[in-house]
């Protein structure tokens, strides 16, 4: 899934600071500290393409809320409050800019306000 790759990395790296690199064997974006990991071809038992979002406190459940079947707690990072997207469906690449954002400015302190 090449297209969604590039798609999130264009996304990613038109904000400030960001440098990308594999982790894991798939690309994690950094601003001092990783915000967004694709799996384009899934991971362990979610074997969809998705995403992997740093979350503030609260949204990971709040989004999970409001759209279970795209919203998920992704292991390993999930305790952290991040939040996973699936991109499987026509993504709508709205949500995944404002996810990404979102991400961006979590643990980017001088992006937040």
């Amino acid at each position: 899934m090449p297209e969604l790759v590039d798609r999130v990395r264009e996304i990613c790296l038109a904000f400030p600071g960001v440098t990308e690199k594999l982790s894991h064997g798939t690309p994690l974006w950094s601003a001092r500290k990783g915000f967004v990991q694709i799996w384009p071809d899934g991971h362990h038992d979610n074997d969809f393409p998705h995403l992997w979002c740093a979350a503030p406190p609260g949204a990971q459940e709040s989004l999970i809320a409001r759209d279970p079947r795209r919203y998920f707690r992704p292991p390993y990072v999930g305790h952290r409050g991040w939040v996973g997207m699936r991109l499987d469906a026509e993504p709508d690449w709205d949500d995944v800019e404002e996810l990404c954002e979102l991400a961006y400015r979590t643990v980017t302190p001088a992006a937040r306000g």
